[in-house]
């Protein structure tokens, strides 16, 4: 058996660190000057001049943000595939419509700032341009398992 069903409180231990998991897609939105929508939007302070976007960040800055975004999505991914029970915790905190939300956000800012930036190198673009790819092939799958778990699942049994 797997290690969620020798510890059952590994559930709530997820349930504990789904809000963190959602912070990053929020660090990411708020690094890339994109306001996130929901509960969970924090109001930006007056006077906060939102001036970096992911078009003028630092070469370095997008690489670590995309690097980061990539690490994400396989890991959730990953995990998913191997454990579709979690779903259900998941989804207690709407995560489908945290995980669509930020999707829309910050895919589309993301690749074109990947394409309109020069770069000296363009393995540099290459490697860029595979990674967002790949993130945005397992945030869909993600999506995939959630709903199948979530909503297919429960009408076939």
């Amino acid at each position: 058996g797997n290690i969620f069903t020798q510890q059952p409180s590994y559930f709530s231990d997820l349930d504990e660190t789904l809000p963190t998991v959602l912070q990053v897609f929020n660090n990411i939105l708020h690094k890339c000057g994109l306001q996130c929508e929901g509960a969970s939007a924090e109001p930006q302070k007056l006077g906060e001049k939102v001036s970096v976007t992911a078009g003028n960040m630092p070469l370095q800055e997008l690489k670590d943000i995309v690097l980061y975004l990539c690490d994400t999505c396989t890991t959730l991914w990953a995990f998913l595939d191997v454990f579709p029970l979690a779903c259900q915790t998941f989804q207690k905190h709407e995560f489908c419509y945290r995980l669509a939300s930020f999707y829309e956000l910050a895919i589309p800012e993301l690749e074109s700032a990947i394409k309109k930036r020069h770069y000296e190198d363009n393995s540099v673009f290459a490697d860029l341009w595979r990674r967002i790819s790949h993130s945005r092939k397992k945030m869909i799958e993600v999506f995939h398992i959630l709903i199948n778990q979530v909503c297919l699942q429960p009408i076939l049994e």
